[in-house]
This record gives C-alpha cells, structure tokens and sequence, in this order.
C-alpha cells in the first residue's frame, strides 16, 4: 500500500460524514490503544443539545497586587519587566493592585510572577 500524504488523508477525511468520522475515531483508538477525545470535538447527543467547548486560556495578565517591605526592590524588578521609566514604575508600585503585564504567555507570565515574588511583592496571575 502506498504511504498517504497528510493532504491525501484531509481530503480522505472531508468526504466522510460526521457519523462515519466518529466511527473512524473510535476505530482508531481501539486499534491503537489511544484516546482522541482532547482532539475531537463530541456531536450533540440529540436534538437540540449542545456540546459545550471549553478553551484553555492562553493569554495572562500579571497583577501586583502588594509591595511588600522591599519597594525597591519590587520597583527594580517592574523596571525590568516593563520599559517604565523608573517614575512610571514607582507609580505603578505605589497604585497597587495594578497590571504590571498584560496578555502575555503562560509562562512569562509565571516567570514574572517569581520575580516579583523573590523581590517581596504579592502578585495575582489571572
């Protein structure tokens, strides 16, 4: 048998019903010993149900929510985050709760939020 492309196997794929592709799926999982269910969205059990699809937030804001005793510090560690001029970030760090990042990465978000809790600063993730 000839090896299929992936696009020989989408275009396989589009002529196939929902139906037929569920059945597939759970032919391959059986066959394989796998489970496709993160990838595979599920059909409405009947008429007029709804298949709830939950997203995985990928997106974080960094929110200070404390200075702590070393403002400094904090200030330092906001300066580096952000391009503040070293007012702006004193600003920032006097106004808490603030954003310090928004919409960032999972882990630059993570990243940043140790840094400012090694300096003493209480930080939300949201």
């Amino acid at each position: 048998m000839a090896k299929l492309s992936t696009e020989d196997l989408l275009a396989q794929f589009e002529e196939l019903t929902l139906l037929e592709l569920s059945e597939f799926v759970k032919a391959f999982e059986e066959k394989f010993d796998v489970t496709a269910a993160a990838a595979v969205a599920a059909a409405p059990a009947g008429p007029g149900a709804a298949a709830e699809v939950v997203e995985e937030q990928d997106e974080f804001d960094v929110i200070l929510t404390g200075a702590g005793e070393k403002k400094i510090q904090v200030i330092k560690v906001v300066r580096e985050l952000t391009s503040l001029g070293l007012k702006e970030a004193k600003d920032l760090v006097d106004g808490t709760p603030k954003p310090v990042l928004e919409k960032v990465a999972k882990e630059a978000a993570e990243k940043a939020a140790e840094s400012l809790k090694a300096a003493g600063a209480s930080v939300e993730v949201k």
